[in-house]
């Protein structure tokens, strides 16, 4: 089995994350301040270092406007 962090889908979703990021012209600074957390957490997260639990995701999509369960689907169908 793959390991999780390193398959496309999961790349997909982290990617999509990352594009909303980027849409709204938020920094990675910007994402930490509104999540309360280090931006080395977000830089983590967003270079595959370190990976997103399920609460955190939640917490990820919230601050950025998204439907968490639509980036479920997106890494269902990858």
């Amino acid at each position: 089995m793959e390991k999780t962090i390193a398959s496309q889908s999961y790349l997909g979703l982290i990617k999509w994350l990352i594009d909303a990021r980027i849409s709204r012209g938020w920094s990675i600074r910007d994402l930490a301040a509104e999540l309360d957390v280090a931006h080395t957490t977000i830089h983590r997260i967003e270079t595959l270092e370190r990976r997103l639990d399920v609460h955190e995701y939640v917490h990820y999509c919230r601050a950025l406007n998204l439907d968490p369960i639509e980036g479920i689907t997106l890494f269902l169908l990858r």
